[in-house]
């Protein structure tokens, strides 16, 4: 039987990340995974460029049961830290918006980057291997794989969440979380499309394709401001997919069309140099013309020149375009889901080594918790830095001689 100081389960960001940390810590590491290659969901994300990081993440871009929870390993391993070391490699990267920083070529580097990092004696990685069995020893843990077992001294969950089930995803770290007596805070897709009840869906889909600023609500009154975008099942875009992971079945969510300018003071002042404009052709300065269209035919944009609109007119186009209201059918699921909302309850995982606090030797780092970003690299930067913490926490090489 092989013996190893760390088994990591996973060979995504944190996975791979953990590993090249306790890799040069002399621990004698090995990672399983049950995919065929690499970081598969760092080379889908962002396009293809990984998004790999933001310059302003910080413990209030995540939603968690235990807010404070992922204040420690943030501020131990920092974005500039990763960011640091991305420069290294010589990887060429630019900020998009918000402080989103992406690869210029391609998130290969990026997986390239933690391969490299990986590439040291006392690390083995194995892909293709199906874990079936885990069961604690007395020192530590075995672990069946492919049918043969295998003994650790600690066992690192870093299998991701439900999300994008077609790139492997699956509930196995939660199950053996639950194995272990730990609690599963209730999963959910997040960061996902909204669809839409059929009669709204049929009137907005010839928008399918448009983009437009907007400031969205939840009903919490978390607000988010940017991008929405109109597809053939309903809306998307960052601001969408941001308010998603506070969004609850049945709720409405407030879109206001026109987050940096007022329509009341508007039309006003239009209709003062233009009287005889219509209202349609008026408000085409500022919102795609078949979005106007949509909503004249909707009966929520009168079919009046500007002369002849009236006060309480004008102050319903302003509640119509300012606080337009849409309650979501549901969302697209963990198919276009970029992360899982809940997770391994924090409350039972110490915040500062990322162990559980019920069984020893045993950490869950990444998404497997219950610990969601924001959209635009901060769930990659959780998994950066809980992967840390947790490297740096893990005891000194126990392995025996094979």
């Amino acid at each position: 039987m092989k013996n190893f100081d760390v088994i990591i389960l996973g060979a995504g960001a944190a996975g791979l990340f953990c590993a090249s940390h306790s890799g040069k810590r002399g621990l004698k590491t090995l990672v399983v995974d049950n995919g065929k290659k690499l970081g598969r969901k760092i080379l889908m994300s962002g396009g293809g460029r990984c998004n790999f990081t933001n310059m302003y993440a910080e413990h209030s871009n995540y939603i968690s049961t235990n807010p404070h929870f992922c204040k420690s390993a943030l501020a131990r391993y920092t974005q500039w830290d990763f960011i640091a070391l991305v420069a290294k490699y010589n990887i060429p990267y630019h900020e998009k918006t918000l402080g989103q920083l992406f690869c210029d070529n391609s998130a290969q580097d990026i997986v390239d980057m933690l391969q490299s990092e990986c590439n040291l004696p006392n690390i083995t990685i194995k892909l293709r291997s199906e874990v079936t069995a885990v069961d604690k020893a007395d020192d530590g843990f075995l672990v069946t794989i492919n049918g043969s077992q295998v003994s650790t001294h600690s066992l690192v969950v870093a299998t991701g969440g439900l999300s994008m089930p077609a790139l492997g995803a699956t509930p196995f770290g939660y199950r053996l979380a639950e194995q272990f007596g730990h609690t599963i805070i209730p999963t959910r897709a997040a960061l996902v499309p909204f669809t839409l009840h059929k009669p709204l869906l049929e009137t907005l889909q010839v928008l399918s394709g448009i983009s437009v600023p907007a400031t969205v609500t939840a009903a919490s009154g978390t607000v988010f401001k940017e991008n929405i975008l109109f597809t053939h099942r309903g809306l998307s875009g960052p601001a969408i997919l941001q308010i998603s992971s506070y969004w609850n079945p049945g709720e409405y969510v407030s879109i206001n069309l026109l987050p940096d300018i007022s329509v009341n003071d508007f039309i006003v002042s239009e209709r003062q140099q233009h009287p005889n404009q219509s209202l349609k052709n008026t408000l085409a300065k500022l919102l795609p013309k078949r979005l106007i269209e949509v909503l004249q035919a909707q009966g929520q944009i009168p079919e009046f020149a500007l002369k002849q609109l009236n006060h309480p007119q004008i102050e319903a186009l302003h509640t119509t375009l300012h606080q337009w209201q849409v309650q979501p059918n549901g969302t697209e699921g963990y198919r276009t889901a970029e992360v899982t909302l809940g997770g391994v309850d924090t409350h039972e995982i110490s915040s500062k080594t990322m162990q559980s606090l019920k069984v020893p030797d045993l950490y869950f780092i990444g998404e497997v918790m219950d610990v969601t970003g924001w959209l635009g690299g901060y769930n990659f930067q959780w998994a950066w830095s809980s992967a840390a913490a947790c490297a740096e926490s893990l005891p000194l090489p126990f392995a025996k001689n094979d």
